[in-house]
């Protein structure tokens, strides 16, 4: 079925009322009549960890008039979003094992992409601290569903793969539907749900009129649908183009087409819901909704400015009050793990790792692996980088960290560009370590025609708040005043009267990245 967004929303609202009225109505009969049965008693403190691919805050409940997102808009309204979540690195593998783990990247192996010949991993020994492991030792039965992306899969196992359409989270929701309900296992679940939406594929849209085509974005090719999903179409006018973007009609054509497949999510997160609704467990599951990080175009994917590293964080834990709240608290990736296993209740908070800690040396030696080299980078993973922020969903003026710490090395194999960040909540430092090489790009950002249409007017070219030629060649050191300067577009270190500052900020990178045991960290000696 095709519909517009105009048609979608009018439609959503008129359904919603009858509903309500047709369901006062029924239960208003019935209730006199009838004497319901017991139904079969769900298990407790359930998770569904919902995780997109290339997504930023582009949701209705963060205030963007463009998108249609009611289903993870109710969700907010009826628990928790926080304005200030971020990834550590905007690269795929590299973020999910961040985010699987509780470890920045640089430590626990995945420096880029596990896939084909870029054949990045973490380090073995992550296995004791990896979130599905940890959460079937805390009871759990766990299952995944969508993309992976992440290696080795022994460290990051689950019990159950579930098979979906990725690009169709409609379908998806109804392919976890037995995982989710089975009553046959008396464990609550975990459930990861990962689309491979709103990443780039499927080619080009050549319906278009543009000489430079937008990527679909994974959409269907003439306004097609997938099963079970009523597809919205956006007008490239009506889209909002972030400051970090400039504002063609190749962006705005491509922004269309990301909208749209942000739209199909919503729809199979409501879906999700009502399976859970149905099965009397909505208010028996931690739901938590995020990206792996920000929207697939040059100045979101791949770089370390707000539009990568930024994500959407809503969540809504059924055991707290406080509903329909926001926070301001400083959270990031490296939280997940310790968080989810913490209302698992199975996070020792005072050494901040698994009470249930398995021995990762005796684990590979019990497999007949005890030969394996350099299982842990030198160092045994004994606690977690990220602390949970499962108070801060009890208590929302609450501050979680003071200060976040991003580590970017590679994406593909082909794009080494180390970056490293400190960002509180005045100022942002980047440090650009290889910055004498031009910035690489990835495969898809670099055919984007976003991009490619204003490379082709030279390197004075604007490109969001800064030029085609300032994008590709980067200083070595970029400082923000994240307050005053949200988008990013003065470079206080190059300002004489902020070189204390700097140094200052400088100095805080350096001890971060002492504390997260970054290798990176030798590089102020000797480069």
């Amino acid at each position: 079925m095709i519909i517009s967004k105009t048609a979608y929303l009018h439609l959503l609202r008129a359904g919603q009322t009858c509903l309500a009225t047709l369901t006062v109505a029924v239960f208003a009969c019935l209730a006199s009549t009838l004497s319901w049965p017991s139904s079969v008693e769900a298990a407790e403190r359930n998770v569904l960890f919902i995780i997109t691919d290339d997504e930023s805050p582009t949701l209705g409940c963060y205030g963007d008039p463009c998108a249609v997102t009611p289903a993870i808009d109710a969700v907010a309204a009826d628990g928790m979003l926080f304005r200030n979540a971020y990834a550590t690195t905007a690269s795929c593998s590299a973020s999910r094992s961040v985010i699987m783990s509780g470890l920045h990247n640089h430590r626990n192996g995945q420096f880029g992409h596990q896939h084909h010949y870029h054949k990045f991993s973490s380090f073995e020994d992550v296995i004791g601290l990896a979130l599905p492991r940890v959460m079937q030792r805390a009871g759990y039965r766990t299952g995944q569903i969508g993309k992976y992306h992440v290696a080795p899969e022994e460290v990051y196992h689950y019990e159950t793969y579930l098979k979906g359409n990725s690009r169709n989270a409609v379908a998806m929701a109804d392919a976890s539907k037995e995982f989710l309900t089975d009553t046959d296992d008396d464990r609550p679940f975990f459930l990861y749900f990962a689309t491979s939406d709103p990443h780039r594929g499927g080619g080009v849209d050549q319906s278009s009129s543009l000489d430079l085509k937008p990527n679909l974005f994974g959409n269907r090719r003439d306004h097609g649908s997938y099963p079970g999903v009523e597809e919205v179409f956006f007008d490239p006018e009506d889209v909002v183009v972030p400051a970090f973007l400039p504002d063609t009609p190749e962006t705005r054509s491509e922004l269309a087409q990301y909208y749209q497949s942000c739209s199909r999510i919503d729809q199979g997160v409501a879906r999700l819901v009502k399976i859970l609704k149905d099965a009397d467990l909505y208010d028996k599951t931690l739901i938590v909704f995020t990206a792996d990080h920000g929207m697939a175009f040059a100045g979101g994917k791949t770089t370390v400015y707000e539009g990568g590293l930024r994500v959407p964080m809503v969540v809504r834990d059924p055991y707290q009050e406080p509903r329909g709240v926001e926070s301001d608290a400083l959270i990031s990736h490296i939280d997940i793990t310790p968080t989810l296993l913490d209302f698992a209740g199975g996070l020792d908070t005072e050494k901040n790792a698994p009470k249930n800690l398995l021995n990762a040396r005796q684990y590979w030696k019990q497999q007949g692996k005890s030969t394996i080299d350099n299982r842990d980078g030198g160092k045994p993973f004994d606690h977690y980088h990220g602390k949970s922020w499962l108070d801060v969903l009890a208590h929302p003026e609450k501050t979680h960290h003071e200060e976040i710490f991003a580590s970017h090395t590679f994406h593909e194999i082909q794009m080494y560009y180390p970056m490293r960040v400190l960002r509180d909540g005045k100022y942002k430092l980047i440090w650009n370590i290889a910055h004498p090489l031009p910035y690489p790009f990835a495969s898809d950002l670099w055919a984007a025609s976003s991009w490619q249409a204003q490379l082709a007017k030279g390197l004075d070219a604007p490109y969001g708040n800064m030029t085609v030629g300032r994008y590709v060649q980067r200083p070595e050191f970029e400082l923000f005043d994240i307050v005053a300067d949200p988008h990013e577009t003065n470079n206080l270190a190059e300002s004489s009267g902020h070189q204390e500052l700097l140094k200052d900020y400088q100095a805080k990178l350096k001890a971060a990245q002492k504390k997260f045991d970054d290798p990176w960290v030798m590089k102020w000696d000797y480069e």
